[in-house]
């Protein structure tokens, strides 16, 4: 470092560095003086206008009063004031009755996407396209009927169906017979399918008995889907379907939705529903 400053009139330090590298003292551009002064006013007035400072349990409140909860049930009593006069409307009115009004039934699919999000789509998928083991609701095939109302009761009651399991029924050989029987979609023709009663809920043609819930056999559509469906077919005979003599009996249960939801919200997902399906 030089003892003398090399470069007279210069505004630096007098640090020098290898002859030439020096510390210079000017002061900072009058933007950035500006920016700092103006960030200062920008907090003090913050803090005078917010709840900014922690005391005790409660930050202070603000010259303003404001929360962030405060604007937020503003805006929730805009939207229901907006909403108001639809809500009137569904309140006495029936799903199949909403269906029938273009206008309340646009109004319920916005209204209920969100309903469908929170309670349906964790099981049956965001679009209604269905989860491992759970049904698809855009398909238009259902195990209890795709009125409505049906829909409607569904989600109101939930549903709990059950399939007697076979394994302490069946030959290994009458087991072959029948998985084969519907996997080809033709059970009916299988003498067996009489013989071991599965026309007691499945039917003499093999089409399900929705009362029962019970599926159609004849249409290759599969409730429970697997890599293997062969292999899949044959675990539901052996093993049923919610039954409770056998430890590997599949679980299909629709929970119960009366205690959690309203009547209007249990319309709004019916109406939601069968319209991602399009009804029967």
């Amino acid at each position: 470092m030089a003892e003398k400053n090399p470069f007279p009139g210069e505004n630096n330090t007098g640090h020098i560095w290898d002859d030439n590298i020096r510390e210079l003292d000017n002061p900072p551009p009058g933007w950035w003086m500006i920016s700092l002064w103006a960030s200062i006013a920008f907090f003090f007035g913050y803090i005078l206008l917010y709840p900014s400072l922690p005391i005790g349990n409660e930050p202070t409140k603000g010259l303003l009063d404001w929360t962030s909860i405060s604007e937020y049930q503003r805006g929730l009593d805009v939207v229901n004031e907006v909403r108001a006069p639809f809500e009137e409307k569904i309140k006495d009115l029936t799903a199949k009755q909403i269906l029938e009004d273009d206008g309340l039934t646009t109004y319920t699919l916005a209204s209920a996407k969100v309903l469908f999000g929170d309670f349906c789509a964790p099981c049956h998928g965001g679009g209604g396209q269905g989860g491992p083991d759970y049904p698809v609701l855009v398909d238009d095939n259902w195990l209890y009927g795709g009125s409505v109302e049906t829909i409607e009761q569904t989600i109101t009651n939930g549903r709990k169906a059950t399939m007697t399991a076979h394994a302490n029924i069946l030959k290994p050989e009458e087991t072959d017979a029948l998985v084969k029987a519907v996997m080809a979609g033709k059970p009916a023709e299988e003498p067996l399918y009489a013989a071991k009663g599965c026309i007691a809920c499945h039917g003499a043609d093999g089409k399900g008995l929705q009362v029962l819930g019970a599926a159609n056999l004849t249409d290759k559509i599969w409730r429970f889907t697997a890599a293997d469906q062969e292999q899949s077919v044959r675990d539901t005979i052996m093993h049923g379907v919610n039954f409770a003599g056998d430890p590997k009996t599949r679980e299909a249960i629709m929970p119960v939705f009366k205690d959690r939801l309203s009547k209007d919200e249990i319309k709004k997902l019916a109406v939601y529903v069968y319209k991602l399906g399009g009804g029967q």
